[in-house]
């Protein structure tokens, strides 16, 4: 049975990625790289990564890190 490269759980959405894109731009207007955002809000580099790429399913506790990291609202990285 092959590997499936992006099960349903990694499925890009269009709220998933315009919140990976609203992080994305936060993160590069502090000038941080995403192992610099990892570090601030006890995150991996490789998640930071994925949720960039609009490729998670964020859970509360972590737009909780990455609002507090980024020094922002967590609702300032909630889409439209």
């Amino acid at each position: 049975m092959a590997a499936n490269k992006n099960p349903k759980n990694r499925r890009k959405t269009p709220a998933r990625t315009a919140f990976g894109k609203l992080v994305r731009q936060k993160r590069l207007d502090l000038e941080l790289t995403q192992e610099d955002l990892a570090e601030k809000s006890s995150l991996h580099p490789t998640y930071i990564g994925s949720v960039e790429r609009g490729e998670r399913n964020i859970a509360l506790e972590n737009i909780l890190s990455l609002a507090k990291a980024l020094g922002c609202s967590p609702k300032d990285l909630m889409p439209d």
